[in-house]
C-alpha cells in the first residue's frame, strides 16, 4: 500500500550526462542507464572534430548524431575538440563543459566502457577533480554475452570505422550480426573493446523511430604523428607511436 511515508522514502535520481559515441556499446549502456531509477539523464556528450564536424574516431557526421539524439529524446551537448587534441586541450574542454553542467545540478558522467582499467581510472580521477562521480553499467560484463544481448534487444549497428592492425576493408560498412560475429578473427574483441572497430547504432529500443542513412564512400585515412606535439601527449593513446603505424578505413553514412 502506499503511504506518505513510502512516498518520502523514494530516493530522487541523481541528475547524468551521458558519454555518447553514437555506436553499439553507448546504446547499450545507455539503454540500461535509462531503466535505473537511480539516475535521470539530463544530456547526451559528444566530442566532435571541429575541423570535419564528425564524430571523433567514428568519422559520423553531426547530422546523423542530431538524428539520433531527436529520436533518442535527450538532448545533445557537442563539444568541439581539434582532431588529434593533447591531453592539455581535451582535458579544458572537458572540464570547461562539466563545470557549466555542475552548475545544473548535474553530478554524474555515465560511459559506455567495459574492462579498460586505465581509461576507467583516468575518467574517474578526472572527473573527480570537478566534483562529478564516473558510472559504468556494463563494467565487466563479458563481451559475448553483451553483444548477444544488444541482437536480441532488437538494436542495429553499422560499422563505421576499423582500425586496418585488427581488421582488413571487408569488415567496414557491414551491419553487425552473428555472420559479422563468426568472420571475426580470434584476436579481435566482439565488441572492439580494443579500438578494432566503431559503430553507428541506427535502431533499437532506445530510438522512436529508425535514424535514416544511405552508405557513402568507403575511405582509407592514416593520421600523421604531430610534429611540434609530444605524440605520448595526445588522446589518441598512449606513449608510443605505434597509435600511427596503422591506418583506419571509414565508411561514410549519408
Amino acid at each position: 500500500m502506499f503511504t506518505l511515508e513510502n512516498y518520502n522514502n523514494v530516493p530522487t535520481p541523481q541528475k547524468a550526462i551521458f558519454n555518447w559515441s553514437s555506436g553499439k556499446d553507448s546504446a547499450l549502456a545507455l539503454y540500461k542507464t535509462l531503466q535505473n531509477p537511480d539516475f535521470k539523464i539530463e544530456y547526451l556528450l559528444t566530442s566532435v572534430n571541429q575541423q570535419f564536424q564528425r564524430i571523433s574516431m567514428h568519422g559520423v557526421r553531426v547530422e546523423l548524431l542530431e538524428a539520433q539524439a531527436k529520436s533518442i529524446g535527450l538532448p545533445l551537448k557537442i563539444m568541439q575538440i581539434p582532431e588529434i587534441p593533447t591531453m592539455e586541450v581535451y582535458e579544458n574542454v572537458m572540464t570547461k563543459t562539466l563545470s557549466e553542467l555542475k552548475n545544473e545540478g548535474i553530478t554524474h558522467s555515465v560511459f559506455g566502457d567495459i574492462f579498460l582499467e586505465d581509461l576507467r581510472k583516468y575518467r574517474e580521477d578526472q572527473l573527480l577533480k570537478i566534483g562529478f562521480e564516473a558510472v559504468f553499467p556494463l563494467w565487466k560484463i563479458p563481451t559475448k554475452d553483451l553483444i548477444q544481448e544488444f541482437i536480441s534487444l532488437g538494436f542495429k549497428t553499422i560499422v563505421v570505422c576499423v582500425n586496418e592492425r585488427y581488421l582488413d576493408k571487408s569488415f567496414v560498412g557491414r551491419i553487425i550480426d552473428q555472420e559479422f560475429i563468426t568472420d571475426l578473427p580470434e584476436n579481435v574483441d566482439v565488441c572492439g573493446e580494443n579500438g578494432e572497430f566503431h559503430t553507428f547504432t541506427f535502431d533499437g529500443p532506445i530510438f522512436s523511430e529508425p535514424i535514416q542513412f544511405e552508405i557513402g564512400e568507403i575511405v582509407y585515412r592514416k593520421y600523421e604523428q604531430p610534429k611540434t606535439e609530444d605524440s605520448s601527449n595526445t588522446v589518441c593513446d598512449t606513449n608510443t607511436s605505434e597509435v600511427f603505424d596503422f591506418g583506419f578505413w571509414y565508411c561514410d553514412l549519408i
